[in-house]
């Protein structure tokens, strides 16, 4: 008699006992629908609120499938290398080992970063330069520095670069993974001085320690097994290269997908400053003419001068000045990168690579496509740098990842305005591709990233319901809910009395606002501003006029040490900006308050999310709402997401912004956040408060 094949169900009940915890049906549903879409060969948007573990709620089905397909491999995507790490060291053995007691077998997992994130053997040993003998290890020399007062920067960073060396010779000794994760405490200068750039790389065939190299055991370690974790980012280098960043993979997951856009923004974006082309132009002075040596030189101050005459905008006129210096540049980078390419030596060989990566750059900004969007950014401490960014990823996901591997996206907050359609647009799955409950995909299974190569997987919609075609992208949306009882657990106070947020910073009238609900939380306060200036204006009023409460703002110190003494010390409020907003989970007493300033929306005058708009607007949609609207929700449904992070938390999220309620897109917006009990009335809110505090305080 054959044993029946495990389901998703059956390790999902196995994972949940063997970590102590109790069966949600939220989770239960999220593993049945997964399991389902990836027997069909659907996408799928599966919201999986706060509190529902979703981990589980896709590990278990993508083992149930590892299970029954050996030869399969599935990929899971998440948004930052700290998830990554927190999946593939604690969620995923742990999965896997209740797995195996119920399918008898374990399945085989592993991790894969970028290339900067492991040390280049090349670098450490044959770059280390002169030998920097000490009776102290590197690591105890850099800490001994660290802790002096009178240490300068440059000597903590040669001490950690030797500490750096030191680590990455014992983790070659050793055969261990040279990921920087297990590193020696260092900043990022020292680390940038023991890797190498992707583009710098000599490669495993040319480099004499490539059949050693941390980089290239990690990718056939990839290989060799059926569950590899990686990042957003890589998925995106992995799309725009011809899928050579990822192993060939059957089943996609990607989780917090509310950040995929925005990750593969980023990985698609360029940047290019006169400081780099000097910095680069110097490494290549060597090994080339003198007189086009001092071309490449003197285009850094080319690039200086044209970049003081405009402002920090958006660069649409074709004719402007800095066009002309780009073009300079590229033929320049072209000849200096020819050069150095037909030389033997090493060092000359990174160079050229170097300068290879700015002609690819400035070729890009020179040509200006339609379907980027460039810009001059005026930073504080970085000078003026042109930045070229995608109008649009949606297309790019849409052909080069969803065409080719069955997608499921999780998130705690996929829905935007009551519906996944929103979400659902910007990765490039259209609305009349939805299927309705029922209806199924029809047609040909996808092929594999080697069966397809570079062809193109988008196609005219099919109906939704009724069954697409497979070159259609149908998927579905799922919302399992989550175990909180928000409308119990919380309040939505929305401060309708105050006047709109102001461009010159924050009121008077928010300023006291702020210190009445503090005082009445008794301290444990999360605040999330729209700015800086907000937050320390905040935090300035709450010191003066609540002297008993401890409040820390973000620049006080390092983030996770103000995180630390937020949750250590229950009746300290932390105010802050966007890296506050999400990712920040302290359940229990210590948040019963979370305060938003302003509707999160982007910058009217950010250039990317300004053309985003007019191009929306150009193509028949409602700009503000297709664009800012919903950046804006998101921002709202993830900051109010921060107070309510187990079942027994309770508290209130007071939102400063009248317009969240007087507003017509106020709706839209407050559709995106939990379903809290909504208020206008202030002293409702204050009661609750105060409520909360007594009992918190005993």
């Amino acid at each position: 008699m054959s044993t029946p094949q495990p389901t998703a169900t059956t390790i999902l009940a196995a994972a949940v006992d063997r970590i102590g915890g109790t069966p949600r049906d939220g989770q239960v549903r999220m593993a049945q629908a997964v399991e389902q879409a990836m027997e069909r060969e659907e996408h799928l948007l599966v919201q999986a609120g706060t509190g529902t573990g979703k981990s589980l709620g896709y590990l278990a089905p993508a083992l149930a499938r590892l299970h029954s397909h050996p030869r399969e491999r599935i990929v899971i995507a998440t948004a930052t290398l700290a998830l990554q790490a927190q999946l593939a060291h604690t969620d995923i053995p742990a999965a896997v080992a209740a797995a195996a007691t119920v399918t008898g077998r374990s399945v085989s997992h592993a991790i894969l970063k970028g290339r900067t994130n492991y040390a280049c053997l090349h670098r450490v040993i044959d770059g280390a330069g002169a030998d920097q003998g000490s009776l102290l290890a590197g690591a105890d020399v850099a800490e001994s520095l660290r802790s002096g007062a009178r240490a300068d920067a440059a000597t903590v960073v040669g001490a950690e670069v030797v500490a750096l060396r030191e680590w990455a010779k014992e983790q070659l000794d050793t055969e261990a993974s040279g990921d920087r994760d297990d590193a020696p405490t260092h900043t990022a200068a020292a680390w940038a001085q023991v890797s190498v750039p992707v583009r710098e790389c000599l490669g495993a065939t040319a480099c004499p320690f490539g059949d050693v190299c941390f980089v290239e055991k990690s990718r056939e370690t990839a290989r060799a097994s059926q569950l590899v974790v990686t990042n957003h980012a890589l998925l995106a280098i992995d799309a725009m290269h011809g899928h050579t960043a990822l192993p060939d993979h059957d089943r996609l997951i990607i989780d917090e997908a509310h950040e995929l856009v925005s990750r593969v923004t980023g990985a698609a974006s360029a940047e290019l400053g006169p400081a780099q082309v000097e910095r680069v132009a110097r490494r290549c002075l060597g090994a080339v003419d003198d007189d086009l040596g001092v071309q490449f030189l003197e285009l850094a101050d080319e690039l200086t001068g044209v970049l003081t005459t405009i402002e920090p905008d958006r660069i649409t006129d074709p004719e402007a000045p800095v066009f002309g210096v780009l073009a300079r540049l590229r033929e320049v980078t072209r000849e200096v990168a020819g050069v150095l390419a037909k030389s033997d030596d090493a060092t000359d060989k990174q160079a050229g690579a170097a300068a290879k990566e700015i002609l690819d750059v400035a070729e890009r900004m020179a040509v200006l496509g339609d379907g980027d969007v460039l810009w001059l950014s005026d930073r504080e401490r970085g000078g003026r740098w042109l930045v070229i960014a995608p109008l649009d990823v949606a297309l790019l996901m849409r052909d080069k990842v969803f065409a080719q591997t069955p997608t499921v996206l999780t998130s705690a907050t996929l829905k935007l305005g009551g519906e996944f359609e929103g979400v659902a647009r910007t990765v490039g799955l259209w609305r009349s591709e939805r299927l309705a409950d029922g209806a199924t995909a029809v047609g040909a299974p996808r092929k594999r990233h080697d069966e397809v190569g570079q062809e193109s997987g988008a196609a005219d919609a099919g109906g939704a319901g009724s069954g697409a075609p497979a070159s259609a992208q149908a998927w579905r949306g799922l919302d399992v809910g989550s175990p909180f009882d928000y409308t119990r657990q919380g309040i939505v106070y929305v401060a309708a009395h105050l006047p709109a947020p102001s461009r010159d910073g924050i009121g008077p009238e928010a300023l006291a606002e702020i210190s009445e609900l503090v005082w009445a939380a008794g301290g444990r306060t999360l605040g999330l501003f729209a700015s800086q200036r907000n937050a320390e204006a905040a935090a300035r009023h709450c010191r003066a006029e609540l002297p008993s409460f401890t409040t820390l703002c973000q620049g006080d110190a390092q983030l996770p040490e103000l995180v630390r003494r937020f949750v250590a010390e229950p009746t300290t409020s932390l105010f802050g900006t966007l890296s506050l907003w999400q990712g920040v989970d302290v359940p229990g007493d210590t948040c019963q308050l979370v305060i938003i300033d302003k509707i999160p929306f982007p910058r009217p005058d950010e250039p990317l999310m300004r053309a985003r708009q007019q191009a929306a607007q150009q193509a028949g949609g409602k700009g503000f709402m297709t664009v800012a609207a919903h950046h804006a929700a998101l921002l709202l449904a993830q900051g109010s997401g921060r107070l309510i992070r187990r079942v027994s938390d309770r508290g209130v999220v007071a939102v400063l912004d009248p317009r969240l309620r007087t507003a017509r897109y106020g709706s839209f917006l407050r559709a995106s956040m939990p379903d809290f009990w909504q208020t206008t009335d202030r002293e409702t809110a204050i009661a609750g408060l105060r409520r909360l505090a007594s009992e918190a305080a005993g």
